[in-house]
């Protein structure tokens, strides 16, 4: 039950942690560029997502203690923890629960508090892919479109397509457990989780995820924090403006 993940480059531990309904393959290209500042970057997917294992648990504490066995089995200590969104979260939690394994935290785009449920016309457009009819990518985003106008979100979906066999269309997320327990992903941290090392908040400017009201909780949950803003981006700020985000998680980790 050990989490699948891509390694990239050789040096320090650097861990990601991808969003809800992504995977660890979506910072490739980031990850190559921070493996060039001496660090080994480990693209990890969390449980019922990309190439990990399914289950039918789904919760942050349950996330949590699947990267304490990551780190575990990889003897991974001293580690800079980057995570997006709902990972953002599992990255959170994980540095309050375990922070003898955290050097520094990046958080992206989120902030402890609770999260209202947001996704059910993603979710549902998800599940009506027919893998009976539906057999090639484009007939994938045909459908899709219906639901998510956004060309962009789309193509950040359809990267869960992957050919079961030849012919046959699948995805590699847990779809069904996924949208039963939707609403853990906006669940908040537990007050009492706080996490007393150095920590960036990164947040884009058009994003609504991280506001002005937000920042007295971060500051007591994580009193060495510090919040900055990256211009041009919305809530996929590492893809909207990676050169932008690049900058500020290297700023912070060298």
């Amino acid at each position: 039950m050990i989490l699948h993940s891509n390694i990239i480059g050789e040096g320090k531990p650097f861990i990601i942690l991808h969003g809800f309904l992504g995977m660890g393959d979506n910072w490739k290209t980031l990850a190559r560029h921070f493996s060039k500042l001496d660090y080994q970057v480990h693209l990890v997917d969390q449980r019922n997502h990309g190439r990990s294992f399914h289950s039918e648990e789904f919760d942050y504490e349950l996330m949590a203690n699947d990267l304490k066995s990551y780190c575990d089995e990889n003897n991974l200590t001293d580690i800079v923890l980057l995570g997006h969104s709902m990972g953002g979260k599992t990255a959170m939690l994980f540095s309050a629960l375990y922070p003898e394994y955290v050097k520094k935290l990046i958080v992206a785009d989120i902030s402890p508090r609770y999260y209202p449920v947001h996704h059910e016309t993603i979710l549902n457009g998800l599940s009506q892919l027919d893998f009976d009819f539906v057999k090639t990518r484009l007939e994938a985003d045909q459908v899709l479109e219906e639901y998510v106008p956004s060309v962009g979100v789309r193509q950040f979906l359809l990267k869960n397509l992957y050919w079961v066999q030849k012919g046959q269309l699948g995805l590699r997320l847990n779809l069904e457990v996924l949208r039963e327990n939707v609403s853990e992903v906006g669940e908040a941290l537990p007050i009492h989780a706080i996490f007393e090392k150095d920590t960036l908040f990164l947040r884009g400017d058009r994003s609504e995820y991280i506001m002005e009201n937000d920042e007295p909780l971060i500051n007591r949950q994580f009193p060495k924090s510090e919040i900055i803003t990256i211009s041009n981006a919305g809530h996929w700020l590492h893809a909207e403006n990676p050169q932008e985000f690049y900058v500020a998680v290297s700023n912070f980790i060298t």
